[in-house]
């Protein structure tokens, strides 16, 4: 499991390996965050490993119904538990869910290492308060930790995540928006971008309230981030991206020595 470095070049830098489940750690004690959870499902999907989205802190949240549905419209096909450490809601759950390798990714404060603790029945894991000002976390977890669960399994705690850059991120991007893609094989072309073409049957979907506005526009941000990511190791991708740059480029300069031209 990749995402780019912290330094935005073209190494990426590896979360976790030979993991089976990935948990997509999500506290409800804040505002749910889609693009961020769209973001690490991408790259949960991209591993090959199954993604589970766990909302911790739910005995926080004002409206968990709301919220739930507000993530729910964000993972397509990919199990949603509610949880809290405190009160031992949904906890169960959790535990029937783990498969083999489970590692638990979210950003520092989400409560990691306290659903961590609960899943080991026992304070293996450092934990920490959020800071009262902003809500964020303290990263408390310094370095990746391998325990083996109780009731059979293994955990892998991890850092929080300040940043989730994509990198190389295919298919997992293609299982994230699996409801755009589904809807693209109605398109009228089958090389639709899904921006101003006629016949655009993901263009409709948003149109009559199908499809998000939202979700269509973090769709085709995180294609472009992935794209450009891709170039800096292409070079025949990266000489594709400047065509239509230099295509415009020599338009403006045609323009401009045409003896009609008025500056």
């Amino acid at each position: 499991m990749v995402r780019s470095t912290a330094s935005r070049t073209s190494h990426g830098q590896v979360l976790a390996a030979n993991v089976d489940t990935v948990a997509v750690t999500v506290s409800l004690a804040d505002p749910v965050r889609p693009v961020r959870i769209e973001r690490m499902l991408a790259l949960a999907w991209e591993s090959g490993a199954t993604p589970l989205v766990v909302l911790t802190k739910a005995d926080a949240c004002a409206d968990t119904p709301r919220a739930v549905a507000e993530v729910t419209a964000v993972a397509p096909g990919v199990e949603v538990l509610v949880t809290s450490a405190s009160t031992g809601e949904g906890m169960d759950a959790l535990a029937d869910a783990v498969s083999d390798t489970i590692v638990l990714l979210g950003p520092s404060g989400a409560g990691k290492s306290t659903l961590g603790n609960r899943l080991l029945d026992q304070d293996l894991l450092a934990t920490g308060a959020v800071r009262v000002s902003d809500g964020k976390g303290r990263h408390t977890t310094a370095w990746r930790e391998l325990l083996p669960l109780p009731h059979g399994g293994v955990l892998l705690d991890t850092p929080g995540l300040r940043g989730v850059g994509l990198h190389e991120v295919g298919d997992g991007l293609d299982q994230t928006f699996a409801e755009i893609i589904e809807l693209a094989d109605d398109c009228r072309f089958s090389d639709c971008a899904h921006g101003a073409e006629p016949g655009c049957a993901v263009l409709a979907a948003v149109e009559d309230g199908r499809l998000t506005r939202r979700r269509l526009d973090s769709y085709h941000r995180l294609q472009r981030e992935v794209t450009y990511a891709a170039s800096r190791t292409d070079a025949r991708l990266r000489a594709e991206l400047k065509r239509p740059v230099k295509q415009i480029s020599r338009q403006i300069r045609a323009i401009k020595k045409s003896p009609n031209f008025k500056s």
